[in-house]
């Protein structure tokens, strides 16, 4: 099993570059923004978004200028995303970090997930990238689309599997499925290429999702189940399957406990055991590699070599990582 630092060392010059290329693509002249520009920087994640945008574009050619901005794009947006989010969740830490609504109160969030996006558009627009700009509207639109879905459904808690993916193909991987296919699109200049890539991003991106849902069960690295989609009332695959594989009266009972009694811990409790107990950690465990499967598949149609596996290597890492 490769680890994350032997794909970060493939594009090692493209993500150095690229940080520079990030920084100035969020400067600004008004000082408060630049403060909270400053700071979102200093507390970037692994950057997995960019790297795959790096690896698609070099499994078709060299990185161009055009890449970059594909990636600062990306970048941006989810940034933006994450920001507005916080906000909507009243989340007040993200990663350990104080979040941007925490620091500096919810109007500045909004206004800078605003700055942001336009900074982000007009970066494309001022460089012609049409098509990577579509292609990432587009999952700005479908993320939008994925959360409001979820609110829309959720009151009810009576979800079909069919609808769960619906809502996590827009809310989680049309973003990674753009960045791929943003990616592959500024070094090929195809559009078929393009489009196997963003189908490829997004069965990765589903995959990804579903083992955050997982981590809610436990697992190795954590040990004892969070609960804490339960108690937030959020509907996830272990849990779909096993209120759609149980009684009609112990279903509506499940459901009830979670719509009122999801903040007592031995209440949630009972919701895990019964998860664990139904299938429906097995069930969710299977689609997760069936679908990295698939993404690996359509990975598989192109030349090997160190960047393929490098992104093999990424894909891996969003179903085997231990947190």
């Amino acid at each position: 099993m490769h680890s994350i630092e032997t794909v970060q060392a493939i594009i090692k010059n493209e993500l150095t570059v690229f940080e520079e290329k990030f920084k100035d693509a969020v400067k600004s002249r008004v000082s408060l923004l630049d403060r909270i520009m400053h700071y979102i920087i200093k507390r970037k994640g692994k950057q997995i978004r960019p790297m795959f945008v790096f690896l698609s574009a070099r499994l078709f050619g060299s990185v161009n200028e055009s890449s970059y901005r594909a990636a600062a794009l990306v970048e941006v947006l989810h940034t933006a995303t994450l920001v507005h989010d916080d906000v909507v969740d009243e989340a007040y830490e993200r990663r350990n970090f104080f979040s941007i609504n925490a620091l500096w109160k919810n109007k500045v969030a909004v206004l800078v997930g605003d700055y942001l996006l336009s900074k982000g558009l007009l970066l494309s627009l001022r460089n012609h990238d049409f098509e990577v700009l579509e292609l990432l509207s587009t999952a700005v639109e479908k993320m939008s689309e994925g959360e409001l879905l979820q609110i829309e459904k959720s009151r009810s808690l009576n979800l079909s599997e069919e609808v769960y993916f619906e809502i996590i193909r827009n809310k989680t991987a049309s973003l990674l499925a753009s960045a791929c296919s943003a990616g592959a699109w500024t070094t090929s200049r195809d559009k078929e290429i393009t489009e196997k890539m963003r189908l490829f991003g997004e069965k990765a991106g589903l995959a990804f999702q579903i083992k955050d849902d997982l981590f809610d069960y436990g697992s190795d690295a954590i040990g004892k189940p969070t609960g804490n989609d339960i108690k937030e009332k959020k509907l996830t695959l272990p849990l779909i399957f096993t209120l759609n594989n149980t009684s009609a009266a112990r279903k509506n009972e499940m459901i009830y406990i979670i719509k009122n009694k999801n903040k007592e811990r031995k209440y949630v409790q009972q919701i895990i055991d019964e998860v664990v107990a139904a299938g429906g950690i097995d069930y969710a465990t299977q689609k997760m590699l069936s679908l990295r499967n698939e993404a690996l598949e359509i990975l598989h149609e192109f030349p090997e070599g160190e960047v393929r596996n490098g992104l093999e290597t990424l894909v891996r890492f969003t179903t085997d990582r231990k947190y």
